[in-house]
């Protein structure tokens, strides 16, 4: 060994490594709010309750049973959001909203995005049906197109292909999960 070698390892024989915490805050740290912080605990714990909720029924704009509905939320790339709306991504999970009233459903699509989040899945299916020949055409179509704007995890949505159920269902594409972000970091990074 060289003199700079043992220089070095003489210099750095009392040195403990840094611990490194397992997941990456990639958010700059703001100010503490304790307001804030509290109602981000309440939205994790448990949904609001009714009056509030972004997921209410209230102010739902009526569709047209067979209107082609889609939502692409800022940053979203075109490509992206155009392979969803052709029905080209594998379908992870389902859920069926038919035979529900608006309240029943508004629970479901909530915990359904919640254990589609929990569950790292990036492509869902919802079956909402179009409500044709009913008093209320087309009511839970347009309270899924409502409430899924509203919700941070939706990245985008948009009516289903024919061979899905069209009108009458909605492909919704969902953010990724802190653990798959944290492993395509680390698998991009160490190319």
């Amino acid at each position: 060994m060289s003199d700079d070698e043992d220089f070095f390892r003489q210099s750095m024989a009392d040195v403990q490594p840094i611990k490194q915490p397992k997941r990456v805050n990639l958010k700059a740290e703001k100010a503490s709010n304790p307001g804030l912080e509290h109602r981000k605990k309440a939205a994790v714990e448990e949904m609001p309750s009714h009056q509030g909720d972004p997921l209410s029924d209230e102010c739902i704009e009526p569709l047209d049973p067979l209107e082609i509905i889609g939502y692409q939320r800022p940053g979203v790339q075109h490509g992206v959001y155009k392979n969803l709306r052709l029905g080209k991504y594998q379908i992870e999970a389902r859920l069926d909203l038919h035979h529900k009233t608006v309240e029943q459903a508004r629970r479901s699509v909530y915990q359904f995005i919640k254990d589609c989040i929990e569950h790292d899945i990036r492509c869902a299916l919802i079956t909402h049906g179009k409500g044709e020949g009913r008093k209320d055409s087309g009511l839970i179509k347009s309270a899924v197109a409502h409430w899924l704007p509203q919700i941070d995890a939706v990245l985008a949505f948009h009516s289903a292909q024919k061979h899905h159920g069209g009108a009458g269902a909605t492909y919704v594409m969902l953010k990724k999960s802190d653990k798959k972000r944290q492993e395509n970091m680390e698998r991009f990074s160490k190319r």
